[in-house]
């Protein structure tokens, strides 16, 4: 059951009912404007965001608790399944951080621009001390594409996508349904996937990533409030 598992063991945990009712009508607010009838969007900074994932935030603090004192948002997206904009994602490790200049520094590459952001492949230790975090802004049954993922894969190292599927496989897998207001914690590194929506209905998350350390030889996190105003594009999306 989710509300069996465990974050260090597993690779995930279950946070039912998290989110209060003001922190949800605002990201609801904050998708509707920021996603616009689009996939996704990956929000370099945005009103509202600092208060919900900050240090004493309603998530925020629930991750202070997970990953130490040092704990910040390193990268948010957005994302926004309907019928209209309904996808599947094959099995995959999240390999990529989102920094804001390029620094040749050893063990970080290849590099990469997605959607206007500069992003580079860090050594797996980076990966391994992350958290990736959803925060579900609508109901998420069996037949609205929840996510699923590999129980324990977050300790097998890095995995090739050639061999993702099977590895996965190997494992248990577990299908993360939610509520309004819940949140599901992840291991970055964790094995996951999600199929195409069943019975489609509006499926909107807030998906962001929390690091604790700083990046090696000058690197730095790209984070949220790097701009002064609201950034958006549409991501590669889940």
């Amino acid at each position: 059951a989710s509300h069996d598992l465990d974050l260090d063991r597993d690779g995930a945990a279950y946070w039912p009912g998290v989110l209060p009712p003001v922190d949800l009508e605002r990201l609801r607010d904050l998708a509707d404007r920021s996603v616009a009838r689009r996939p996704g969007a990956r929000l370099q900074s945005a009103d509202g965001l600092d208060n919900i994932l900050g240090a004493d935030g309603s998530i925020g603090r629930a991750v202070t608790k997970a990953l130490g004192p040092n704990a910040q948002p390193v990268r948010a997206v957005m994302f926004d399944k309907t019928t209209q904009a309904n996808w599947a994602v094959a099995w995959h490790q999240d390999r990529t951080i989102a920094v804001r200049e390029r620094v040749e520094v050893d063990g970080y590459g290849p590099w990469s621009r997605k959607d206007g952001g500069l992003h580079v492949a860090p050594p797996f230790h980076v990966l391994e001390q992350m958290l990736t975090v959803r925060v579900h802004l609508d109901d998420c049954g069996e037949g609205n594409a929840p996510l699923r993922i590999a129980l324990g894969s977050h300790r097998v190292g890095s995995v090739a996508a050639t061999k993702a599927a099977s590895t996965a496989a190997a494992l248990t897998n577990h299908i993360c349904l939610a509520r309004a207001g819940d949140v599901w914690v992840y291991q970055t590194p964790i094995l996951h996937a999600s199929s195409r929506a069943a019975n489609p209905s509006r499926r909107r998350v807030l998906q962001v990533d929390f690091a604790a350390q700083e990046l090696d030889g000058g690197l730095r996190w790209s984070g949220l409030t790097d701009i002064t105003g609201p950034e958006m594009t549409i991501p590669p999306a889940l």
